[in-house]
């Protein structure tokens, strides 16, 4: 590499070139973007991670670079020398930061061609994003996907700093792991030391991070790799980042407090937007009431209004079965909405039928009154009823649907989240947080005929519900709290349980027998009996968070390496076969055959 720089030496980022450099000579290094010759004179500009700068070669100055450069194609890897000067009058670029100069160069050197790349390395070709990433190499080279992964490393700089800050410290915790299965398959690794045994990588450091706190710690952050085998989509991936936080000595306000500070600092930061604080807070079961899911967007009403007791004695049968049946039914009001067409409707009510809704019940308000295939089941008691409660106005249309309380809440929630964005209500530069706090701490899995934990198994229960666990445990609320902002869950945490009687009982709760909770979970409850302080802590998905910043429609764009829907690597071709020689030294004989 020094006998193609010799002495060579960058000077400046191409981005970083700007009208105080004016008559300075500079020496660039980087990425041809694109060639332009006009009539002799040829321009190149040239890309690095800080942006694009505008060469230009005249063949009066310099015929040998010029003559260099008459062979030069897009991404090839140059440098040059020369001097900084105005761009001529009329072909000032103000959208650049580099767009009020050029640099004549006099000297240049091709550091290493390259073949025709499969896609245009700008940053407005539309590519298909399988394309992308198979050569994600040169995807990276895009400057809009550069510009993610540079917020991304702000965004950890400015946590580490803030953190720091209030007496955190960054300790790491073991990657290979014991498998602790109580929600998301574990990935394993078989151990070849010790034959027919594995270890699984973490899906968090949960254990270890309370560890730290039993050891006395007491304030412990990381930015740490976890992973999870489950069913992807656009906001998952099967290994993640998160930022992981527990502190000693706290209740749950004080975490908050904390953690409020933490991202308003990012936001400001990276962003430059300043975050209201405190930050809102509600209760679950307040989420639920007024939008139908437990991580709501604030940007906009819309909310859900109760009605079971209004049409508990309708016409309408299938309002008067729901609430009958133990059920409920629930409406949102779409301000201006009676403009949408029966398409649009039959649109809609499909999309309720993916959150198992049997269906959707529309009303357009007109001048004249109800418009809707159940206007005739009501009487006109009952409809003035349902127009005030649900502010009904002329042109305004009206959604419900009837069902148990689970299915109406998410179906007409997550229709809410669907109209916000379709109807442009959510607008992506404005940012709603919300605490979401005492979430039910079990519910009762029917399959496996048990309890299982909402958050996880070592979430404290509420102390007024204390008494619950023996006689109502489903009753029970947990001191946990998750971090909402514009309907998505970008963090959650909770005190946990410092005693270790507490511990147990939650495991028998869950059908976990004291033989199993010692033989997965034995060195907590162990240590639980050494004094435990009082402890708990949040966690931060840091993909999501940044997808969030960028106003990324995927946390793919905001990864280097992402893996794709189905947990594979089109560029490495991850995962891949071993030899029969590695299986043999892990002991392990496969039952299929890769396809």
């Amino acid at each position: 590499m020094n006998d193609v720089l010799g002495d060579w030496k960058r000077s400046h980022y191409c981005g970083q070139v700007t009208a105080a450099e004016i008559d300075k000579e500079v020496c660039l290094m980087g990425w041809v973007q694109r060639r332009r010759d006009h009539g002799g004179l040829i321009f190149i500009d040239l890309r690095d991670r800080e942006g694009i700068v505008q060469l230009a070669l005249d063949p009066d100055r310099d015929p040998e670079a010029h003559t260099k450069a008459d062979k030069i194609r897009n991404e090839f890897v140059v440098a040059i020398r020369g001097k900084v000067s105005p761009r001529p009058e009329g072909t000032v670029n103000p959208k650049m930061k580099t767009g009020e100069i050029e640099v004549e160069v006099n000297d240049l050197r091709v550091l290493n061609t390259a073949k025709t790349p499969p896609f245009m390395l700008d940053e407005f070709s539309e590519v298909a994003e399988n394309i992308r990433l198979k050569h994600r190499y040169l995807d990276l080279r895009r400057p809009t996907v550069q510009n993610n992964l540079m917020l991304r490393y702000q965004v950890t700089r400015t946590v580490r700093r803030y953190l720091d800050s209030q007496g955190f410290l960054d300790i790491e915790t073991p990657v290979l792991t014991k498998s602790t299965p109580e929600g998301a398959r574990d990935y394993l690794v078989p151990s070849r030391v010790n034959p027919g045994t594995f270890y699984a990588l973490p899906q968090s450091p949960q254990l270890f991070k309370q560890l730290l706190m039993v050891s006395g710690f007491d304030r412990y952050f990381q930015i740490v790799r976890c992973f999870r085998d489950e069913d992807l989509r656009a906001d998952r991936q099967p290994e993640f980042t998160q930022i992981d936080c527990e502190m000693s000595f706290v209740d749950q306000n004080d975490v908050i407090q904390v953690m409020e500070g933490m991202i308003a600092s990012v936001f400001k930061e990276t962003i430059g937007t300043e975050v209201t604080l405190p930050m809102a807070r509600m209760t679950y079961e307040e989420a639920l009431a007024r939008y139908g899911v437990d991580n709501p967007d604030l940007r906009f009403g819309l909310e859900l209004i109760e009605l079971s007791d209004l049409v508990g004695s309708c016409g309408f049968k299938v309002f008067a079965d729901a609430v009958k049946n133990g059920g409920m039914v629930k409406a949102i009001n779409v301000k201006g909405g009676a403009t949408q067409s029966r398409k649009d409707l039959d649109n809609l009510t499909e999309f309720v039928k993916i959150y198992g809704a049997k269906g959707l019940a529309w009303v357009k308000i007109t001048e004249e009154g109800w418009q809707s295939p159940i206007a005739k089941f009501f009487t006109a008691d009952e409809l003035a009823a349902l127009n005030q409660r649900m502010d009904a106005q002329q042109g305004d249309l009206l959604l419900f649907v009837a069902d148990s309380y689970k299915v109406t809440n998410e179906s007409l929630g997550r229709l809410r989240g669907h109209l916000g964005n379709k109807l442009g209500l959510a607008k992506q530069d404005d940012y709603k947080f919300a605490w979401i706090t005492e979430f039910p701490l079990l519910e009762w899995d029917g399959e496996d005929r048990r309890h299982v934990a909402v958050h996880h198994p070592f979430t404290a229960p509420m102390d007024e519900d204390v008494p619950l666990l023996a006689t109502e445990p489903g009753k029970a609320r947990a001191k946990a709290y998750d971090l909402v902002l514009n309907g998505s869950e970008i963090g959650g945490g909770s005190i946990r349980i410092h005693d270790q009687a507490v511990q147990s009982q939650m495991f028998q709760l869950m059908g976990i027998g004291e033989e199993e909770a010692r033989a997965k979970f034995g060195f907590l409850l162990d240590a639980l009996e050494f004094g435990a302080p009082p402890h708990g802590g949040v966690a931060f998905g840091l993909d999501r968070l940044t997808m969030i910043l960028t106003g990324s429609e995927s946390i793919r764009d905001v990864i280097a390496f992402p893996k794709t829907q189905k947990a594979t690597c089109l560029m490495s071709e991850a995962p891949g076969t071993v030899d029969e020689k590695q299986l043999r030294e892990l002991h392990i004989r496969l039952a299929a055959k890769a396809k």
